[in-house]
């Protein structure tokens, strides 16, 4: 069970000081809510009676907590020594900092996006048509960054994501009207918007096992993350660029259709990945109407 990794990692690298662990399960079915109890006496469990969302469930935790910062951690992580500690001590040093993030690691120990620039319709039409292997736009170029300097970016992926307790009573809380994903683009816009800074912190290595919790849907997971990228748009640049989004999404998705069959001359696993993305593109196309 990764969680059993994540918390007992956290524990192992605790940092040098103090703090308080909170657990929010969202109605498993895999024994998680027992195994904190039995494993993790010392951790404060809120067990939900159903799924209540992402954005929901961590806002539970965070209005309990007592601290000056708060971590959002994803269960199926694994913090390294000196990771907790190092994001601490940069926001000890810049006040300016609202929140700051991890280096992600795949399990392999190969680099993971940490970051992301906002996403804005040019940023997301260069991504969408796999732009960046000639220009780095759409993502951040974070292989050929310095892993010894903090970067300044505009968005922290929220599976280590350190908030400042001010920042967020400023600012206000995880957007609860997203059930799944894009709630910490919201909140890192948000942040930007009242004048603080995020910075991605290298020094801080955590690993991340990535999409764990959502593999076995992966298809609805595929187009929840639209729709809540169609939601951001709405929300904070307006209607006519959120219809501007759908029609880059109709746009790409339609051209990765026309491509779809020289999936059939690729080898495995490429082939049945390549297929199955075309089946989601296939399937966003039809809902797209009515998001």
């Amino acid at each position: 069970m990764l969680m059993a990794g994540c918390l007992k990692s956290v524990f192992d690298h605790s940092p040098g000081f103090e703090f308080e662990v909170w657990v929010v399960d969202n109605a498993s079915s895999d024994g998680s809510v027992d195994m904190v109890r039995q494993q993790f006496p010392q951790v404060q469990l809120i067990a939900n009676q159903e799924n209540v969302g992402f954005a929901p469930a961590n806002n539970q935790a965070i209005r309990r907590c007592h601290g000056s910062y708060i971590l959002l951690l994803n269960p199926d992580t694994e913090v390294l020594p000196g990771a907790l500690d190092a994001l601490v001590q940069f926001m000890e040093t810049r006040q300016d900092a609202g929140a700051v993030g991890s280096l992600l690691l795949n399990p392999d120990g190969s680099l993971q996006p940490s970051c992301f620039p906002r996403p804005t319709l040019s940023r997301e039409l260069w991504r969408l048509f796999h732009l960046d292997k000639l220009r780095p736009y759409g993502q951040y170029p974070t292989q050929t960054w310095d892993q010894e300097r903090p970067q300044e970016v505009d968005v922290i992926q929220g599976a280590s994501l350190l908030l400042r307790r001010e920042a967020l009573d400023q600012t206000g809380l995880l957007d609860e009207g997203y059930f799944i994903y894009t709630e910490e683009v919201d909140l890192c816009y948000r942040l930007q918007q009242t004048g603080w800074h995020l910075y991605w912190i290298p020094q801080s290595k955590v690993i991340h096992f990535g999409g764990q919790s959502t593999k076995q849907v992966a298809a609805e997971m595929f187009l929840q993350l639209y729709k809540s990228k169609i939601q951001f748009f709405r929300k904070h640049y307006g209607r006519f660029p959120a219809i501007a989004y759908k029609l880059i999404l109709l746009v790409a998705s339609a051209a990765r259709l026309l491509v779809s069959p020289l999936a059939w001359l690729q080898k495995e696993p490429l082939r049945k990945q390549h297929l199955a993305l075309t089946s989601n593109y296939r399937r966003l196309l039809t809902i797209l109407p009515t998001l």
